[in-house]
């Protein structure tokens, strides 16, 4: 199985050194990487998450754009694919790491994390979407 990922950046957070470093990463570890540019709408996500039958979304924050990520989880959930696994990496303070787990995201990564740690984990994740979808 090959893990399907959308890496990608809501908001205006324009820093995005560190999801092209993760998307190449994942792409490295033989993982099938959707990337967008910066300054996507929770919107614009959601559609592409949905044409592109992604396994996970990886929402890369530095500039406290994490804030919005239970709107996108909401909008998952709305669009039918709350399924698909979310995961946030970046700059996040610990108050709101446990917001956004709260609000489903399955794991936040901080700097620091190695890519292998990333990689595995995401992974992980993407067979147990597709084992929940299987059931489905």
């Amino acid at each position: 199985m090959i893990p399907k990922v959308l890496v990608t950046k809501i908001g205006f957070d324009g820093h995005d050194r560190g999801s092209r470093i993760v998307a190449a990463g994942l792409r490295d570890a033989g993982m099938e990487v959707i990337y967008t540019p910066p300054w996507q709408e929770i919107a614009a996500v959601v559609k592409l998450a949905m044409e592109e039958d992604v396994d996970v979304i990886g929402i890369s924050s530095l500039a406290t754009d994490h804030l919005i990520v239970p709107k996108l989880m909401t909008a998952l959930t709305q669009a039918g694919i709350g399924d698909v696994g979310v995961v946030v990496g970046g700059i996040v303070p610990d108050a709101d790491e446990q917001m956004l787990l709260e609000a489903g995201v399955a794991r936040v990564f901080h700097p620091g994390s190695t890519m292998a740690e990333i990689a595995a984990f995401v992974r992980e994740l993407a067979q147990q979407v597709r084992a929940q979808r299987q059931d489905a």
